[in-house]
């Protein structure tokens, strides 16, 4: 048997400080040709669905683990062959599984209807995916031999933050675009890698060096791999016998979104104020908004109008977007709106944000919700899209409710509900007509917001949308 040089590629940390992610979907088989920055899977975390990009050039020898699996963070999941010699015969993975697709996205008609993603403020979609069964994997019995024993190197010291031109901590790194979208989707912040090229410019080696926590040792020369012990699958969904109940594991999305709404629910004390609102005159500005040419090939819908409105409300009163840091006791106010969107998907609810929305004009911000509607719908919401959000809008009117009362974002000062929007009998100039009437309910942490600031919070955004002229005389 011709001996191969081995590469392993170890599972990253796609996230911060997530310790496991399940592959969902492997996009290479073993003999394939893999290129370095070429995606080889789609796995999921606790925050969002990533594909992983290989670090090498060569031959796919071996898929460590089969889709469904979850894999603990630093564990192989993939061994290629980057002797640069001809593909070995295909070996079988350590689970039969479906034959894996050559192209990262699957055909839509291939794929059997499943539930509708729901983006929270945009109605329901149609998509062109289908959640396939999980497994889950016990990491004792998981764990992979090796042909031949390879020392252990021990973790690296956390690496310095770059420097750049003399500058540290404030400076931006300096790497070529390719580079940053290689950091971004193995979760690496260039910020704390170490840049070995010229001038100080990150390259592709520092981003790969700063996944793994030291250097790679030399790839093991030898035959092929020792077959990989086979998984435990995780106990899929039980029906009971007489039929009347079924037991569906908790994981992933869903979980993590269990979690955080119990530490948000327990831990900020909620007040929710209601208003509801004559929106008549920013139905008719939706409607001459989409014949303008400025908005020419962007969504336009009232959504855009209730984010601006809130974005207004929010500078008039800026006390209300702030956080609450409990070890420091401290009041962090944030002198920019990350504004978060919520979204119902297959995985769970998400709540992707949009950076700097206050800095936004009025086409700007209708072309960020359009690429964060288009994002949520294919799954494909990164981690970094859904940290650092500051208030958040839950449109709950798509599902024709009236109204609610949101549960904070962990980490935010405030929540706006919209319920539907909807013909009623209104009071109008002395007179009973219908209008378009809608309610809105604010929710805000007692902490940081108390009644009379939540309250004009919430006043502001109802007279800007009956009245939303006020978004030139207020901004």
């Amino acid at each position: 048997m011709t001996d191969t040089a081995l590469a392993e590629f170890k599972m990253p940390d796609v996230g911060e400080g997530l310790t496991e992610a399940e592959i969902l979907k492997w996009y290479v088989a073993p003999g394939d040709t893999v290129t370095d920055g070429q995606v080889v899977c789609e796995v999921e975390t606790a925050k969002a669905a990533v594909e992983l990009p290989i670090p090498f050039n060569g031959v796919v020898r071996e898929l460590r683990f089969p889709e469904g699996t979850t894999v603990d963070v630093g564990q192989v999941i993939i061994a290629v062959d980057v002797s640069g010699g001809s593909a070995p015969a295909p070996e079988a993975a350590a689970e039969p599984q479906a034959a894996p697709a050559a192209a990262p996205e699957p055909a839509p008609e291939a794929e059997p209807a499943g539930r509708q993603p729901v983006l929270v403020g945009y109605g329901v979609a149609e998509s062109s995916t289908k959640r396939r069964a999980r497994k889950a994997v016990d990491s004792a019995d998981a764990s992979v031999a090796p042909a031949a024993p390879v020392a252990v190197p021990e973790p690296a010291a956390p690496r310095e933050p770059v420097r750049v031109n003399g500058h540290g901590g404030g400076s931006r790194p300096l790497a070529k675009p390719p580079v940053r979208k290689l950091a971004k989707d193995l979760g690496v912040d260039l910020a704390t890698v170490t840049p070995s090229g010229p001038d100080g410019i990150i390259t592709r080696e520092d981003v790969h060096a700063a996944v793994a926590p030291a250097p790679q040792p030399e790839p093991v020369v030898t035959g092929a791999p020792a077959p990989a012990a086979a998984p435990v699958p995780a106990p899929a969904p039980q029906v009971s016998t007489d039929g009347r109940e079924t037991r569906i594991p908790v994981k992933g999305v869903r979980k993590a979104t269990a979690q955080a709404m119990i530490g948000s629910a327990f831990t900020a004390p909620h007040v929710t104020e209601f208003v509801t609102v004559d929106v008549t005159r920013t139905m008719k500005l939706v409607e001459e908004l989409k014949q303008d040419k400025a908005f020419e090939g962007l969504r336009v819908n009232p959504l855009l109008l209730i984010s601006k409105a809130l974005l207004v409300a929010i500078k008039r009163n800026p006390d209300v977007n702030a956080t609450w840091d409990e070890p420091n006791q401290e009041i962090v106010q944030k002198h920019y709106v990350n504004l978060g969107i919520a979204a119902a998907t297959p995985r769970g609810l998400i709540v992707p944000n949009i950076k700097d929305a206050h800095d936004k004009t009025l086409p700007e911000l209708a072309e960020s919700l359009g690429e964060l509607v288009s994002t949520a719908r294919a799954g494909k919401t990164s981690p970094a899209a859904m940290q650092g959000g500051t208030v958040t809008i839950t449109n709950v009117g798509v599902f024709g409710v009236d109204t609610g009362t949101p549960i904070l974002n962990p980490g935010e000062s405030a929540i706006l509900a919209v319920g539907a929007i909807k013909l009623q009998p209104w009071v109008h100039k002395g007179k009973v007509k219908p209008r378009q009437v809608t309610t809105l309910a604010l929710s805000f942490d007692h902490r940081l917001v108390d009644g009379e600031l939540g309250s004009k919070v919430l006043a502001d955004v109802a007279a800007i949308l009956e009245q939303p002229k006020r978004l030139m005389t207020w901004a």
